[in-house]
């Protein structure tokens, strides 16, 4: 097929593209399930993100492998959960007072929100990096700094963000399968800063 790129074992470009999409929406299931913990989202993002990693490098790898990621991630990423539900706990407050009239109370309210959408994207980059026997600490801060230093790639994964958020709004199932195209964003914007 003259013009059309080949991988060495016959499959297309595009075939190897819709598989890759294709894994993706797999993924978001498996994270969606492994997030029902409420505090194991990090470690579910994390596996996920590996899973995907692994599958773009043409490495073997399946529910097993995403399972004992899993496992492995959520020994010290269910602490990242709870102070990630602390967050939204703060930001919620926060929000009560702007809607209560409080003198400054929409400015705090904003600065709450804008301070949670970081986080949010903080923990995705830290997960998409995530590698069994890394610390959470370790990866949330390098996170944060690559979130500031890298305004166009946090921009993207807030995009992916926005995506789940109208899909879970046009279609709720619909939203459970786009997880997985946010962790393929934070590891693309990932690998990206990385061959910067």
């Amino acid at each position: 097929m003259a013009g059309t790129r080949v991988k060495a074992w016959g499959e297309s470009a595009l075939a190897e593209r819709f598989a890759v999409f294709a894994e993706c929406l797999l993924t978001g299931v498996w994270i969606a399930v492994a997030s029902l913990g409420v505090v194991t989202y990090p470690a579910a993002f994390a596996a996920g993100a590996r899973h995907l990693r692994r599958r773009t490098a043409h490495e073997g790898g399946g529910w097993r492998e995403f399972v004992a990621d899993f496992r492995t991630a959520v020994r010290g990423g269910w602490l990242a959960g709870l102070a990630g539900w602390a967050a939204v706990a703060a930001v919620w407050v926060d929000v009560q007072a702007a809607r209560a009239g409080i003198p400054g109370g929409p400015l705090v309210g904003a600065v709450g929100v804008v301070a949670l959408i970081g986080l949010v994207v903080t923990g995705l980059r830290a997960a998409a990096v995530w590698e069994p026997g890394a610390r959470w600490r370790t990866l949330l801060a390098g996170a944060g700094r690559r979130t500031v230093l890298d305004p166009a790639g946090s921009f993207l994964i807030v995009g992916g963000l926005a995506v789940v958020a109208l899909s879970a709004w046009f279609a709720a199932p619909l939203a459970i399968a786009v997880l997985g195209a946010v962790a393929a964003a934070a590891v693309a914007v990932e690998e990206r800063y990385r061959h910067r």
